[in-house]
């Protein structure tokens, strides 16, 4: 009886199943791994070049500028010391904060109470007026250059840094658009729950509204930081103060005065570049969360 059970418990050689291989799955999917962090290396390198070179300039000497080195043979720290003693950079440091912090609070603000106005209330031809909002993202800056700084100069602000930002406190289409997109997404019974508690359209959206929204606040925000530091067109039109120069109105100052003839400084100019550069870079290290959590919210919301 035992040899009996000893035999029909012993596997049967011929049906055992054979030793299987690595899936051809896994087999690919290090070196697709592999291969997507070689492309993302290279990009990355290619987009950082222009900086490092920059920063590696500004730190040389006046012949050695465009050797094209990443590290400079000797270096000339001093060249940021000459930019600082040749013009102000403090106070227009100082200009481009202030206007462009101006700038995006005054536009974050509006253009989320509109993109509000736009995704709760309904009312007739409200896809027709947001279809005209929508439709000034057509319209070229350089159309309503002219008309824009008539009204500036007619109310005798034309040479201020107010219309570098006062224009944000109609909001900004892209921006209405974008925020809309998240308000959409909220769940409407909250709203209508609130209503029925005797909450009034500004409770509603200030302490329901806005706090689920703050992604989509911090992009913009940022995303209007960003646009207002790097403008140039706008300080080139109004401003003619030296004292009321923005960073990059400055920094063409500083092209004028230092870029041009046969002697040109350009290791003064690259300073004032690396000078220009560096705080949003800064900036967009530190709010790099909320900036691709934003990003990554409207991908999933479509």
């Amino acid at each position: 009886m035992s040899s009996v059970q000893t035999m029909t418990a012993a596997p049967n050689p011929t049906t055992a199943a054979p030793p299987r291989g690595p899936a051809p799955g896994r087999s690919r999917r290090p070196l697709s791994r592999i291969a997507f962090w070689v492309i993302l290396l290279g990009a990355s390198v290619i987009f950082l070049y222009p900086f490092l070179w920059l920063v590696s300039a500004s730190l040389k000497p006046r012949p050695e500028v465009f050797d094209n080195l990443l590290v400079p043979r000797r270096y000339a720290p001093g060249n940021y010391v000459e930019v600082w003693q040749a013009a102000p950079v403090l106070d227009w440091l100082v200009n481009s904060v202030t206007v462009s912090l101006a700038a995006a609070v005054t536009v974050t603000v509006s253009s989320s109470l509109v993109a509000f106005g736009f995704a709760h209330f309904r009312f007739p031809g409200r896809n027709v007026l947001f279809g005209l909002v929508l439709g000034t993202m057509m319209l070229p800056a350089a159309v309503t250059m002219i008309p824009v700084y008539l009204i500036w100069n007619g109310a005798g602000l034309a040479t201020t840094q107010v219309p570098l930002w006062a224009g944000n406190l109609f909001g900004s289409a892209f921006y209405i658009f974008l925020l809309r997109q998240f308000f959409l997404g909220l769940p409407r019974e909250l709203f209508e729950a609130a209503r029925v508690d005797g909450a009034s359209y500004w409770t509603m959206f200030w302490r329901i509204a806005v706090p689920l929204c703050k992604p989509a606040l911090i992009v913009t925000f940022v995303f209007e930081i960003q646009a207002s530091w790097s403008d140039l067109m706008r300080p080139l039109i109004y401003l003619r103060d030296p004292e009321l120069f923005t960073l990059p109105r400055g920094l063409k100052a500083i092209v004028d005065q230092f870029g041009q003839g046969g002697e040109a400084e350009w290791e003064i100019v690259l300073a004032g570049s690396v000078i220009t550069t560096l705080p949003m870079i800064i900036l967009f290290f530190i709010l790099q969360r909320y900036f691709v959590e934003g990003i990554a919210t409207q991908g999933r919301k479509g």
